[in-house]
């Protein structure tokens, strides 16, 4: 049995940034360990070369890549968030397609009351709902 499942985030030199993004926008969030790459490890120096946060009770995994590969974030895998309410749901749209896109505009749909599929600046993608029928 696995001890845990937890999305890992692999970036390009970004993974700092999109770290203080995340905890600042959603509440309850802290950066629990965060090690960065020395003058002397495979990374650029400075950079994320492990972080663990938690955002709002989930546990995500960080880390600047050292490696070059052709390979981003895709749109088929997201992180969905069931807001309490339909004002949050415009809240992290609005701070979440910021510099990014947005796949399904902000809207009542016949599966939600609110809801929104948009991609960061970063290239994360998020499902963000209220009152989403599953």
């Amino acid at each position: 049995m696995a001890k845990s499942l937890s999305p890992f985030l692999m970036f390009t030199g970004k993974a700092e940034e999109a770290i203080n993004f995340y905890v600042e926008l959603f509440p309850n969030s802290s950066i629990d360990k965060l090690t960065r790459y020395g003058p002397d490890d495979a990374g650029t120096a400075g950079t994320i070369q492990h972080a663990t946060i938690n955002l709002n009770g989930q546990k995500l995994f960080f880390i600047d890549s050292p490696a070059v590969h052709e390979f981003d974030f895709t749109p088929s895998i997201s992180m969905f968030v069931e807001a309490e309410n339909a004002q949050e749901v415009d809240r992290l749209h609005e701070a979440l397609s910021n510099d990014g896109l947005t796949f399904m505009p902000l809207n009542s749909y016949d599966f939600a009351t609110r809801y929104s599929w948009v991609q960061d600046k970063f290239g994360v993608s998020w499902q963000l709902g209220f009152e989403v029928s599953t």
